[in-house]
């Protein structure tokens, strides 16, 4: 795989589903969550989410961002997990043709391509250890500097992250860097479970069927088969549920 084969064109853009934008909500757990959202929201500073796999990480960014004053500017997504570890430095920000085989072209990065706005680095805890300074550098001094490019680049964004591994396990273990992973961690929340927060699972239900455009759907759903589903464990959390 080169440059040509993974592009900006292809980050997750944080475009979390319209139905969850208002991430429906009964339960304390979750109400809680929403109350420290907005709090922070107007804030600039780095945040970190953190909960399991599937609990609606990457919509509570996006309410983060949609309630900021950086709305109108872009959010951007990155898994970090999933991009070829030598693409990493590319991906977030940018490279100048030629800089290394397969970069015929100049490319933004993330971190430029959303000036102004939001970069959601999701499964932050996969980061290289390698790669580690050069995004603290990014988030300390707002400056990025394209692969192959002798100077630096202002940039104004904010940085929220997100995992569902214990951070400081792996600090400990010196796979994740201390002084990044204080400097995410400005403010942190944890999204809780499906298991932990079962009062929403009708409304989520409902929200789904809608957006299918689901007709019957009491038929489908009745009370007995709700009760059903609130004794199931949900190790996929809402996106189990959602799928």
């Amino acid at each position: 795989m080169d440059a040509s084969d993974f592009t900006l064109d292809r980050v997750c853009l944080a475009t979390a589903t319209s139905e969850l934008s208002s991430m429906p909500r009964r339960s304390p757990r979750m109400a809680e969550v929403m109350r420290l959202v907005k709090r922070v929201a107007s804030s600039t500073v780095p945040t970190i989410l953190l909960g399991e796999t599937g609990a609606g990480k990457e919509v509570v960014a996006r309410r983060i961002h949609d309630l900021s004053p950086r709305r109108e500017r872009p959010m951007l997504c990155v898994n970090c997990g999933a991009i070829p570890k030598e693409l990493v430095e590319s991906t977030f920000f940018g490279h100048e043709r030629g800089a290394f085989t397969g970069a015929a072209e100049v490319k933004k990065g993330v971190f430029e391509a959303a000036d102004g706005g939001t970069v959601f680095l999701d499964e932050i805890g996969e980061l290289p250890l390698e790669l580690q300074p050069k995004l603290l550098r990014a988030i300390e001094s707002q400056e990025i500097r394209r692969v192959g490019e002798t100077r630096s680049r202002r940039i104004d964004v904010r940085v929220v992250a997100a995992t569902n591994r214990r951070l400081e396990k792996e600090v400990n273990s010196g796979r994740f860097r201390e002084d990044l992973y204080f400097r995410l961690s400005v403010v942190t929340l944890r999204v809780p479970p499906l298991r932990e927060r079962l009062d929403d699972l009708e409304l989520l239900v409902r929200v789904f069927l809608e957006a299918l455009g689901t007709q019957d759907s009491a038929h489908l759903f009745t009370p007995a088969v709700l009760e059903d589903m609130r004794r199931y464990d949900w190790p996929g959390n809402v996106r189990e549920l959602r799928n």
